[in-house]
């Protein structure tokens, strides 16, 4: 058996919470990349890459194993590694705390805000609950268990030790965790509660909204329960036994009970990044679960309340904030 070929360690620190990005290079059996620069210009042809491959090679930002610069002219080395930071285009910043709930050796366990992402992904990049606790907290091995919606608050779990992400993660992929979510919608005197709600949920990489397949096997179970009414507007409690993207709100959405604030469902809206007046009314409530690496029974609980609940007039106006 082939024995595994190690990875040289990074020579370029986190920056503001960000890996640097490591690129491996395949291996040439012709020689069609006479020198690095060739074979980078070939890899990020017809994007915006290309350019900015260029300028990290002429400013030294590109480096291999050991902190060596590497330049254009530099020769190919096949299955070789090099290191960069891309540069960030600046972000809104979002103007909210991620609170701490629990923190051991090994678990941490946080309530983030609404408009917040939990990882880097497409124009969020610093602005997340990643790199924004791995530079306050000063935990560069922090990574997700899981993940929650940017738009969505409430509980998310991450593992301090690179050495214990897999056991959390593997508690979610195994549905080990019972998840307890909080919604604001409208209120239906004719819907009956409770309700388990299956349907077939689709995403499309790049479409922002997923469908749901009529008359597909279903892949999707979320359980729907009435917990208080306020005139028109009701709170529910929603437990998901699968875990889809935008699994609640489609579900509550295919009910007639759209979200309140949902930017997607029904209808795909187009609100400002920096537009904070209306967060979707959706709260990770509870997390429960055994821990993989203590074997501690946890159950944490979010204290945050749902701005429509408390203060219904002035959301509705479209002018209270996220707590």
């Amino acid at each position: 058996m082939r024995r595994k070929a190690q990875v040289p360690p990074s020579p370029l620190p986190q920056l503001a919470g960000i890996d640097p990005v490591r690129l491996r290079l395949p291996a040439d059996p012709e020689g069609q990349w006479p020198d690095l620069g060739t074979y980078l210009a070939d890899r990020y042809a017809g994007t915006r890459g290309a350019e900015s491959m260029a300028h990290l090679l002429a400013a030294g930002r590109v480096l291999g194993p050991g902190g060596r610069v590497l330049g254009a002219r530099d020769p190919y080395e096949p299955g070789g590694y090099l290191w960069f930071h891309r540069d960030m285009e600046p972000e809104p910043t979002v103007p909210f705390a991620v609170r701490v709930v629990h923190r051991d050796p090994h678990l941490l366990v946080v309530d983030k805000p609404h408009f917040l992402a939990t990882t880097p992904r497409g124009s969020h990049i610093t602005q997340t609950a990643l790199a924004r606790l791995r530079e306050e907290l000063d935990l560069p091995g922090l990574s997700p268990a899981h993940r929650l919606d940017r738009l969505t608050a409430g509980l998310v779990m991450f593992s301090i030790r690179p050495e214990d992400r897999g056991a959390y993660q593997l508690l979610f992929q195994r549905r080990q965790v019972r998840k307890e979510y909080e919604a604001l919608a409208a209120h239906d005197p004719a819907a009956a509660f409770p309700r388990t709600v299956r349907s077939r949920i689709e995403k499309t990489r790049g479409v922002i909204a997923a469908v749901e397949v009529p008359g597909g096997e279903p892949n999707a179970e979320s359980l729907v329960e009435l917990v208080a009414t306020r005139g028109d507007l009701a709170r529910y409690r929603l437990t998901p036994h699968t875990g889809r993207t935008h699994q609640l709100r489609v579900h509550m959405n295919a009910l007639g009970l759209p979200i309140l604030g949902d930017p997607v469902y029904p209808r795909v809206t187009d609100p400002a990044p920096d537009d904070y007046r209306r967060p979707l009314q959706l709260l990770a409530r509870v997390l429960e679960f055994t821990d993989p690496v203590t074997g501690t029974a946890h159950r944490f609980e979010s204290d945050r309340a749902l701005q429509a609940w408390t203060d219904r007039p002035g959301w509705e106006a479209g002018t209270a904030s996220p707590a």
